[in-house]
């Protein structure tokens, strides 16, 4: 006859523990994956619509206004973004079209979400905090207009 092993109290209590213990490990890891997924896809949305307003400000480098547009409308409407172009190093507004904004100048596009949230609480609490930072910058070769020293 096979007998069957006698639990204790006791035993059932380390086995409530050890479940507590391995569940919460288990939420915290899954809590992880799923931040870090949403975190990878947003950040790649970033670089993609800092590659569309780059895309648009090779051809059209004084067009300020249409660069952020074209990010905006690729980042679909998140108006949390900052947006920063630059053409040659200097402020897309303050470029200059004969001497910045030609062909064979660089144009970059920086993209920033400063307060990039943290879904799981728990998970904030080992980060230190419950917003992260991201930034992506695109960087390309002003295709035209010709400079005016025809360089």
């Amino acid at each position: 006859m096979i007998q069957k092993p006698h639990f204790t109290r006791r035993a059932h209590g380390q086995s409530m523990v050890e479940f507590a213990v391995s569940i919460t490990v288990l939420f915290i890891l899954i809590a992880g994956i799923v931040d870090l997924s949403r975190l990878a896809f947003y950040y790649m949305s970033m670089q993609d619509a800092a590659q569309e307003g780059a895309v648009y400000g090779v051809a059209y480098p004084t067009h300020c206004d249409q660069i952020e547009d074209r990010v905006r409308s690729a980042m679909t409407g998140d108006t949390s973004v900052n947006i920063t172009v630059k053409v040659n190093g200097v402020a897309c507004q303050s470029a200059s079209l004969a001497t910045d904004a030609c062909s064979g100048k660089e144009l970059s596009v920086e993209v920033t979400q400063p307060n990039f949230p943290v879904t799981m609480p728990f998970l904030g609490t080992f980060l230190g905090k419950q917003n992260l930072s991201m930034t992506t910058i695109q960087k390309d070769t002003i295709l035209r207009p010709l400079c005016s020293g025809g360089s």
